[in-house]
């Protein structure tokens, strides 16, 4: 049974720092592509970070310079640090895994998410 665990949101104020965590278990984890996603209230959930098997990392440009995504395959996790947080980061954030093999993505993986909440 896959099952990925998001830890680590909160609320803090604008300009702060959040790191969040996501254990995964019940996949072969360095097998698969893994993302962070978040969805603001009202709004679509968006790709925030993604990180391929060979350390790759792309982010969307409302984050670069202040994001920055990680895994360690040894523990089957993944990260996610966040830096200079904006209100407009309030959102629940949730991982992601996904294979992709031969030109195809495979079925996405998903956690339960984790809120977080910055003030201004």
């Amino acid at each position: 049974q896959v099952q990925l665990v998001e830890s680590g949101g909160g609320l803090v104020q604008a300009g702060g720092s959040l790191r969040l965590s996501c254990t995964a278990s019940g996949i072969i984890f360095d097998l698969y592509v893994m993302g962070w996603y978040r969805q603001a209230p009202g709004k679509q959930r968006e790709l925030v970070a993604r990180i391929t098997r060979d350390y790759s990392a792309n982010y969307v440009d409302s984050v670069k310079g202040r994001f920055t995504i990680s895994r360690d395959n040894a523990k089957n996790a993944l990260y996610l640090q966040m830096n200079n947080l904006k209100p407009d980061d309030t959102a629940v954030y949730y991982c992601n895994a996904q294979r992709f093999s031969g030109g195809t993505w495979g079925v996405g993986r998903w956690g339960q998410g984790t809120q977080v909440t910055i003030s201004s």
